[in-house]
């Protein structure tokens, strides 16, 4: 039986990659083009294991090649993923045109904000649906790995400036890390990727509001 947590191997791996910096959606065409998990799926396999083939996405992802074919040429129509050269023999292997993005629900625009909340709203589902995985089989990490990983709980007092800066010194320390995600050789030979969610939100409304 193979090992859950090993890395497969990608035949289109050392295909060198270089991203741009996280795509701001503003268009709710976009977001609604993105709001599908088998697409999802796609940019979350590519962010862990660099440039792939549909086939080798299908194999990680569960889905077939054709299937992952379609919905690689969508992400490619709405700028997500391009064409990372050619694989050996008619091989066609994919990669991300950024790392991360940013989108909000917060605006005037109607059509954007139902766009932006149905987006979020899956990829929060994955997120934590990928946390309760790991709460399953937390007892197959080593060790060190179950003692470092896990939730971290606080309440602060503080007003929207300061929670503002809390998230850009968070963001911060993110970034430092970012490049490891482009260059494998960047990569500690004992690191494993890491996902850190970080949610900053008031837990009862403004007296004003009330």
């Amino acid at each position: 039986m193979s090992n859950p947590h090993e890395k497969p191997p990608a035949a289109s791996s050392n295909l060198k990659v270089t991203y741009s910096e996280p795509r701001e959606l503003t268009d709710p065409k976009t977001l609604r083009a993105l709001t599908h998990p088998v697409r999802l799926a796609l940019l979350e396999v590519l962010t862990l294991e660099g440039p792939l083939t549909a086939t080798e996405a299908g194999e990680l992802i569960g889905e077939s090649s054709t299937t992952c074919s379609f919905h690689f040429r969508q992400l490619a129509k709405y700028g997500f993923v391009e064409e990372a050269g050619h694989g050996p023999g008619r091989q066609r292997p994919w990669k991300l045109v950024h790392i991360g993005m940013s989108f909000s629900d917060v605006n005037d625009d109607p059509e954007m904000t139902i766009a932006a909340k149905s987006l979020e709203k899956m990829m929060i589902d994955r997120a934590f649906g990928r946390l309760q995985n790991f709460y399953n089989t937390r007892a197959s990490y080593p060790t060190a790995w179950q003692k470092n990983s896990g939730s971290y709980e606080n309440i602060l007092h503080v007003t929207v400036e300061e929670l503002k800066q809390v998230e850009q010194e968070c963001s911060a320390i993110f970034t430092r890390f970012r490049d490891r995600l482009a260059d494998p050789t960047l990569r500690p030979h004992d690191s494993l990727p890491v996902e850190v969610l970080l949610f900053g939100f008031p837990m009862r409304l403004p007296e004003a509001a009330q």
